[in-house]
């Protein structure tokens, strides 16, 4: 496989995010569908941040066991922890920052961020994930093992088709733009072009751990954003179904993935 039909497949994996956010644009909306939609993201982004930690986790445990093995240095381990704790850390706090300075700097009232920032945060959060499938994509087409790299296309393809649920979760009944749209679904399923190249181009272990690691730090910051819908009282048995919906779906569609083999 080429680099061009490569890109060209990781572009498509990617993009299909657009599949989910034109249901950002229903205006007229409950509370309780709003709680559902909200949390249903939620949902999908607990079931990722569990994806994102279990696979940045895989390859430092594969050079610990190669440590004790004597195939390795400690100083190998060492630092794919060390990638990980800056990625993961950086991930969090950087939005923490932004936020308190950019976001909110000029609110009197900041208690909450706007949905328009809250979706922008997620698909920036996803984008970092997606930039990791792309490494996947890309490392296996260069590697030859072109089965592999079409069934990570097709299923990585399914999975971010929920993702773009995920960011509109917050916007349900504020009937955002279509350029706004277009533009959340470029910052999410943008990146998995962007990680097929560079995965095509070099295999490294530390920058995927990296681009793991931020993710899972900027979806740990949304998830406690998006979460206090599910405190109030009049929706949090709707919160609650839309959460088990939301991880539910992410999980099959990640299972699809495993009976596939990729």
């Amino acid at each position: 496989m080429t680099i061009t039909q490569t890109v060209i497949l990781g572009a498509i994996a990617g993009f299909t995010i657009y599949v989910g956010l034109p249901i950002g644009r229903v205006e007229r909306i409950s509370d309780r569908v709003r709680a559902f939609l909200t949390m249903t993201s939620v949902g999908i982004l607990i079931f990722l941040l569990f994806d994102v930690l279990s696979n940045a986790q895989a390859p430092i445990t594969e050079t610990l066991n190669d440590v004790l093995a004597g195939k390795a240095g400690v100083g190998d381990f060492a630092s794919l922890v060390g990638v990980f704790v800056v990625g993961l850390s950086v991930g969090l706090l950087s939005l923490v920052i932004f936020e308190a300075r950019w976001l909110r700097a000029k609110s009197e009232h900041a208690a909450a961020l706007s949905p328009a920032r809250l979706a922008m945060m997620i698909a920036t959060g996803l984008g970092l994930h997606n930039f990791s499938e792309g490494l996947a994509i890309g490392q296996s087409a260069a590697g030859g093992q072109i089965a592999l790299a079409g069934l990570l296309i097709v299923g990585f393809g399914l999975h971010n088709a929920t993702e773009g649920f995920g960011i509109v979760g917050p916007l349900a009944g504020t009937k955002p733009s279509w350029s706004f749209l277009a533009l959340a679904g470029m910052v999410g399923g943008g990146p998995t072009f962007l990680g097929t190249i560079v995965g095509y181009s070099f295999v490294s272990k530390p920058l995927s751990i990296l681009f793991l690691s931020l993710a899972a730090g900027a979806i740990l910051f949304i998830i406690g954003e998006l979460y206090h819908v599910a405190r109030r009282p009049d929706v949090k048995s709707t919160a609650m179904v839309g959460l088990l919906v939301g991880f539910f779906l992410a999980y099959g569609t990640d299972l699809v993935l495993k009976i596939a083999g990729a």
